[in-house]
């Protein structure tokens, strides 16, 4: 299991075990947290959007350009740091993760 620790909109810290090999919108998904991840996980909504902890932010794999369009398109926009929680794969590498849930738009 991977040691995920999110931040969600109320600054309420969830820490989650997730399985290596699901993507991290399905384990925030599951975990009831509040992702409303509209197009179920196919890159084509941004409702999936967090806001990855800076000590992280260069060790996730790296964005495709779109998801690099789709995100830098939300009002909360954190360069490097905001993703799309439906393009990353958790994998062991990932534990200890932090993340922080951006605002609904």
């Amino acid at each position: 299991m991977v040691d995920i620790i999110v931040t969600d909109r109320d600054a309420s810290i969830h820490r989650l075990d997730v399985e290596d090999g699901q993507s991290l919108m399905r384990a925030l998904t599951g975990a009831g947290l509040d992702v409303p991840a509209l197009c179920g996980g196919a890159r084509a909504c941004a409702t999936c959007h967090v806001h990855i902890d800076p000590d992280w932010a260069g060790r996730l794999p790296a964005q495709e350009e779109g998801e690099r369009e789709l995100v830098s398109e939300e009002p909360s926009f954190i360069d490097g740091r905001s993703r799309l929680s439906c393009q990353i794969p958790v994998t062991t590498a990932l534990d200890g993760l932090a993340l922080t849930l951006a605002p609904l738009d």
